[in-house]
């Protein structure tokens, strides 16, 4: 194994398996949690983009949603001969969307299988407190740990393995994040108070990769994600990604995989890029409602035509679909967009609008 590997792993290990009834260790426990007769569900989680059935509106008490992710590193094609090992979160890239409203706890069980070949914890960035949880998940190959916290703050936020030092990034772009959605329990609203309702929604995690290559410009392959590790930092070093994927793989949603809607419907889209900023656009439409860093508590910025995903941030927003057809949801780096994967389609099926765009004469001859 790596030396660099090694000695990271070495300095993480002590804080494996810890029992941890309390808080963080060395500091007294002042105000404990009070669940007596609090409701528990537990939520099914779904690969993306697809989203876990949910309530818009939840007026009434908090509950403990019970979630569980399974730690799996596992190769990937993620383009026509270009292989990484990737470190998800059930099996996906990016991990699965959880859903939650505003008071309510997530009580995550995490896996980490005696298949697996590396620690790993996770950062919730919704979460108050130890790393955002990273300081009492780190579970060695063979472990779980069971972790709770309070969803104080309505809005979407990124959750991502964070085990220390270079490991993070290196886990990170290897695939290892998702996002969290916690809904106001009132629901989403608009700058005047007035409720705001979707149809469907779908999750889009943008992820970069930094893929090293042979001298003749192939993508080099790998037995173990190891023997990636020095490869894989000098490429990062250069900050230029060799693939920046919608969904986890190059082509993941866009085709026969494009998300589905139908004119008249409005769609809630929810946007995460755990490592680098992005640029949405939707060809065709718009952000009708937004929240451009992801927090539900602001009043949503209105009609945008492209934004910014900041990095190590999730965004959101509302369309409701007037024409149909093949619409395409990408980075307006247009650049990383049309050469190195960032694009997505949405098919919208439903009746034209000539009253919205007409071609009056179709292209001919120049006379």
């Amino acid at each position: 194994m790596n030396k660099l590997l090694i000695v990271t792993a070495a300095l993480l290990l002590p804080l494996v398996g810890q029992s941890q009834t309390g808080g963080l260790p060395g500091f007294e426990v002042g105000k404990a949690a009070s669940l007596s007769g609090v409701e528990r569900v537990t939520q099914v989680l779904v690969p993306p983009p697809a989203v876990p059935v949910h309530s818009q509106v939840n007026a009434g008490k908090p509950r403990i949603v019970q979630v569980r992710l399974v730690i799996e590193e596992k190769e990937i094609e993620l383009a026509p001969g270009a292989y990484v090992w990737a470190f998800t979160f059930n099996g996906s890239v990016p991990g699965p969307l959880i859903v939650a409203h505003e008071g309510d706890y997530i009580e995550l069980t995490l896996v980490n299988p005696e298949t697996s070949q590396l620690p790993h914890n996770i950062d919730f960035h919704a979460a108050t407190g130890a790393m955002g949880g990273g300081a009492l998940t780190m579970v060695a190959p063979g472990q779980e740990v069971v972790l709770r916290w309070k969803a104080t703050k309505p809005g979407v936020f990124v959750y991502h393995c964070a085990p220390g030092g270079v490991m993070v990034p290196w886990h990170v772009v290897h695939g290892m994040n998702g996002a969290v959605m916690i809904l106001p329990r009132d629901g989403l609203k608009d700058a005047n108070g007035t409720a705001i309702r979707y149809d469907r929604a779908y999750y889009i995690g943008e992820q970069d990769y930094y893929l090293p290559q042979e001298a003749d410009g192939k993508y080099k392959r790998y037995a173990s994600p190891a023997l990636s590790l020095n490869d894989d930092l000098q490429v990062m070093r250069g900050l230029i990604p060799t693939h920046v994927a919608f969904g986890g793989k190059v082509g993941a949603l866009t085709g026969n995989n494009a998300m589905k809607a139908s004119v008249g419907e409005t769609v809630l889209f929810i946007h995460s890029q755990a490592n680098r900023p992005s640029y949405p656009h939707l060809i065709g439409g718009h952000a009708d409602y937004l929240w451009e860093r992801g927090k539900f508590n602001d009043p949503p910025l209105r009609g945008q035509e492209s934004w910014s995903i900041a990095a190590g941030s999730a965004g959101a927003f509302v369309y409701t679909f007037k024409q149909p057809g093949m619409y395409a949801y990408l980075s307006h780096n247009l650049i990383e967009a049309t050469m190195l994967g960032a694009i997505s389609h949405i098919l919208v099926d439903g009746k034209w609008d000539n009253d919205l765009m007409q071609q009056i004469k179709p292209a001919t001859a120049i006379k």
